[in-house]
C-alpha cells in the first residue's frame, strides 16, 4: 500500500513511464510539481497539449514539423543532392548545431534491434528508397549512432543502397565515441566527423 495520496501516486507512475526517468527521478519531479505555483504547472500542461496538437512528422523526411513539411525540407537553399540519414529527429538538432551540413535529412525513426522486435520493416527504410528513386540524390551520409544497433542499421542501409549504382554512400568518420549517442556529442566532434566521413 502506498504512503502517498492517490493523485500523487498516479503522477509518479505516469512520470516513471517516460524514457530515462526512474522511480527516484519520477518521485523527485512529482514533488517538485507539487511545490511549484499552479501557473507553472499549467504552463507545463499547456506546452504538452500544444506539442501534441501542433507538432507532427514531416511527410518527406520524418523530422518534427508544424504542418506537412519541416523547416529544413521547406528551405530552398539546402543542398538537394546530399541526404544525411539519422535515427531520430533529435539527431538532426545535434548535427544542425555544428553548422557543417547544408543538405537534407532522412529520419529512420529508430534503429534495427531484434531484441526489441525492431527490424527494417519498422523503420523508414522503404521511404528512403523511394526518395532516392524520385529525388536527385547523389550522396547518402549514414549518421546512425556508433553503437551495436546503429552499426547494424548502417550496414543494412549500405547493403540496400548497393542497388542504386549512382549513389555515393558514406559514414561519419571516427571521433564519435563507440556506444554513444549523437545528441550527446559536442559540435566540434560532430563537425569533424562530418568532414572526415568515408565511403562504405
Amino acid at each position: 500500500m502506498s504512503s502517498y495520496a492517490r493523485p500523487l501516486e498516479v503522477l509518479i507512475d505516469e512520470l516513471g513511464r517516460l524514457p530515462g526517468i526512474g522511480p527516484k527521478s519520477a518521485q523527485r519531479i512529482a514533488f517538485h510539481l507539487l511545490n511549484v505555483d499552479r501557473v507553472d504547472v499549467q504552463r507545463l500542461s499547456d506546452a504538452l497539449i500544444d506539442v501534441k496538437d501542433k507538432v507532427s512528422f514531416c511527410e518527406r523526411c520524418f523530422n518534427v514539423a508544424e504542418g506537412s513539411e519541416c523547416e529544413i525540407c521547406a528551405d530552398p537553399s539546402r543542398d538537394d543532392h546530399t541526404v544525411c540519414v539519422v535515427e531520430e529527429p533529435k539527431d538532426i538538432a545535434a548535427l544542425e548545431r555544428t553548422g557543417a551540413f547544408k543538405g537534407r535529412y532522412h529520419v529512420l525513426m529508430g534503429a534495427i534491434n531484434p531484441l526489441e522486435g525492431i527490424g527494417p520493416e519498422q523503420l523508414k527504410v522503404k521511404e528512403l528508397a523511394t526518395r532516392i528513386a524520385t529525388e536527385d540524390i547523389e550522396e547518402i551520409i549514414i549518421c546512425t549512432n556508433p553503437n551495436l544497433e546503429g552499426e547494424t542499421t548502417a550496414a543494412y542501409i549500405a547493403r540496400m543502397l548497393k542497388a542504386f549504382d549512382m549513389i555515393k554512400v558514406t559514414r561519419l568518420a571516427s571521433g564519435l565515441p563507440v556506444g554513444g549517442d549523437l545528441d550527446y556529442a559536442d559540435e566540434l566532434t560532430l563537425g569533424r566527423a562530418l568532414e572526415g566521413r568515408s565511403a562504405l
